[in-house]
């Protein structure tokens, strides 16, 4: 550690002080100060350790309102692209219509194909409209989150804007889900 001290005259001299001297120091009349450097830290000492404690806790206040943002957009992706139980759910109504139609054997070829196409399509179009709201109710609950919260732990950037992109991918979803319900959307070829 390098140190300043003072003589009599004025003089600045730059050394290491030891306790003896500084003892020696006082004794012959030193009237400057003696200063001594202190080694710099990354941690300030004067930080009590209760709040190491709450700077943990407000490190982890996020955590969810992020997972929340996540799992919106991942719902608005999923209500886009389909789900297993989507497919599963029309898969099994397709299978339901084949057996409704061949059970009777005066079925129109219309009848056979909304009984086959037209109702696994419907479907598969409620459970991406499902997806869709879930994605969209989720978005909307963590971006007001911070509304009935503390005021002053502002909510970080990526939450707002993953939560936006599943509020937005949720929108998205439900109008094709809606679309592709009432048949605006790739409905049933024309048998007539």
């Amino acid at each position: 550690m390098g140190t300043k001290t003072a003589d009599e005259t004025g003089a600045e001299t730059a050394g290491t002080t030891t306790d003896d001297e500084r003892a020696d120091l006082a004794e012959a009349g030193a009237t400057d100060e003696v200063t001594e450097e202190a080694p710099h830290s990354e941690e300030p000492d004067d930080e009590p350790a209760a709040e190491d404690g709450a700077a943990v806790a407000d490190g982890s206040a996020g955590v969810g309102q992020g997972a929340g943002a996540v799992v919106s957009a991942v719902l608005g992706f999923v209500s886009l692209t389909g789900s297993w139980i989507g497919t599963l759910a029309g898969e099994r109504q397709s299978v339901v219509g084949q057996l409704q139609t061949s059970a009777s054997s005066g079925t129109t070829v219309a009848r056979r194909l909304e009984a086959i196409y037209g109702d696994a399509w419907q479907t598969t179009a409620l459970w991406a409209g499902f997806f869709a709201l879930a994605a969209l109710v989720t978005g909307v609950v963590v971006l007001a989150r911070p509304a009935f919260g503390s005021p002053a732990r502002p909510q970080a950037a990526w939450i707002k804007s993953v939560s936006w992109a599943g509020v937005a991918l949720g929108v998205i979803g439900l109008l094709l889900a809606v679309l592709k319900y009432t048949d605006a959307l790739l409905g049933l070829p024309s048998t007539g």
